[in-house]
């Protein structure tokens, strides 16, 4: 009889468990020693079509072991495994912000709908069940494709380990989401606000937001060391985030995130003016100053909650009469204005340090006519600039042309 196992490939390491493809069928088996659990010799086994993939999925088990998720308990259900995978997500460098956002979704709208059924019974119907009651609890489009996300993401992670056949949550459409149209703030309204931010003591908060388009968290995680002067240029590096009631420094969020930014002549003077107040305010503060180098911070060195900053702001957008404006607005400010201005989208994506083109397209899309139809009459000057002068010059020749209604034939104002 004819054995059915063929072991294909390299040797592995001790350790790394076994791998090899199946003869009968052409699949690849990976298999790994889990020990002994309850007085029994426990073995996980994958399968994958590809050598690659079979080794990616005796990893993922490998590392879940180790984190101690249990890949041989029977009848698991739905809430024992999402309580697994949230520790399994808050122990493998996801940001603790983002765990939280987990944890809420998890605590609140999926284990109590589906938290008793058993995870291999999971049906898309479940998952439809899960939206339609958040949706009747008052939760946002956002929010309901976040909860959605959270339930298909764990899912997801369940279907690798081998612990479900297949992802039911993806068999489930996501709740759609309106594309939210940015209110543009117009430069009468910037300077206004620029007005109201001036000598106030978080006016440079405000104006790294508008000059700069930086986030909030960005702003109060900058460095003294993270902005040369010299080269007129500041480093976006990290963001101060609270994440289970503490404010706690965070790597920026994603590669894009991290980002170099050109500084203006004005910017770097507020900057450099900030920073002699600040010496005032340490040589104050003597000892009690605590050293973080920050840019922004308390009367005594430390982070600036960014709900205070909230606040601040609040009384400035209304001493500018611009009560709808919100904090996170003066970043939306600075993309439209570079968007009126002509600036390609791809350069205001950087700067804006967002992770796709389609991201900065969708947000900005509703000022690009107007900066279409700016850029199409410049072209039109450009082609049809001296031809028109020509006419224009012409038309001054002609005596009683062109002196008396002070417009050439096209109706356009001379001199201008």
């Amino acid at each position: 009889m004819p054995n059915t196992l063929a072991r294909r490939g390299r040797r592995r390491s001790h350790g790394d468990g076994a791998l090899f493809q199946r003869a009968s069928d052409g699949l690849w088996v990976g298999r790994v020693d889990l020990g002994w659990i309850d007085g029994k010799r426990v073995r996980k086994t994958v399968y994958a079509k590809t050598e690659k993939e079979c080794r990616r999925k005796l990893k993922e088990v490998q590392k879940a072991a180790e984190q101690g998720v249990n890949l041989n308990a029977p009848n698991r259900t739905v809430s024992e495994w999402l309580t697994e995978w949230v520790r399994m997500k808050s122990e493998d460098g996801t940001r603790p912000t983002t765990v939280a956002g987990y944890k809420w979704a998890v605590d609140l709208y999926i284990v109590p709908v589906v938290g008793r059924v058993q995870l291999l019974k999971l049906t898309p119907s479940d998952v439809t069940r899960v939206i339609g009651k958040a949706r009747e609890a008052g939760r946002s489009p956002r929010s309901l494709q976040f909860i959605h996300g959270v339930l298909r993401n764990a899912l997801a992670d369940a279907h690798r380990l081998d612990l479900v056949p297949r992802n039911v949550a993806k068999a489930v459409k996501g709740p759609s989401v309106p594309l939210r149209r940015v209110r543009a703030l117009h430069v009468d309204d910037v300077r206004a606000l620029s007005r109201a931010m001036h000598d106030d003591p978080y006016g440079p908060i405000f104006i790294c937001g508008l000059m700069l388009g930086l986030r909030r968290g960005e702003i109060l995680g900058l460095r003294w060391a993270d902005i040369d002067f010299d080269a007129g240029a500041l480093h976006v590096r990290r963001t101060l985030q609270r994440a289970n009631g503490k404010l706690m420094f965070m790597p920026a969020k994603t590669v894009r995130s991290h980002r170099t930014l050109p500084l203006s002549g004005s910017l770097v003077e507020i900057l450099k003016e900030h920073r002699r107040s600040q010496e005032g305010a340490m040589a104050t503060a003597g000892p009690d100053w605590i050293d973080h180098d920050l840019v922004f911070a308390s009367a005594i060195g430390t982070p600036l909650d960014p709900r205070n900053v909230n606040r601040r702001f609040t009384a400035i957008r209304t001493a500018a009469g611009l009560p709808w404006v919100r904090l996170h607005d003066l970043r939306h400010a600075f993309a439209t204005l570079l968007v009126a201005e002509g600036v390609p989208m791809r350069v205001i994506m950087e700067l804006l340090g967002h992770s796709t083109i389609n991201l900065t397209m969708n947000t900005y899309a509703h000022v690009l006519p107007e900066a279409q139809e700016d850029a199409v009459a410049r072209l039109d000057g450009l082609v049809m600039g001296d031809d028109q002068d020509e006419k224009a010059t012409e038309a001054t020749d002609e005596p009683g042309k062109g002196e008396t209604d002070g417009v050439d034939g096209l109706g356009t104002p001379l001199g201008t």
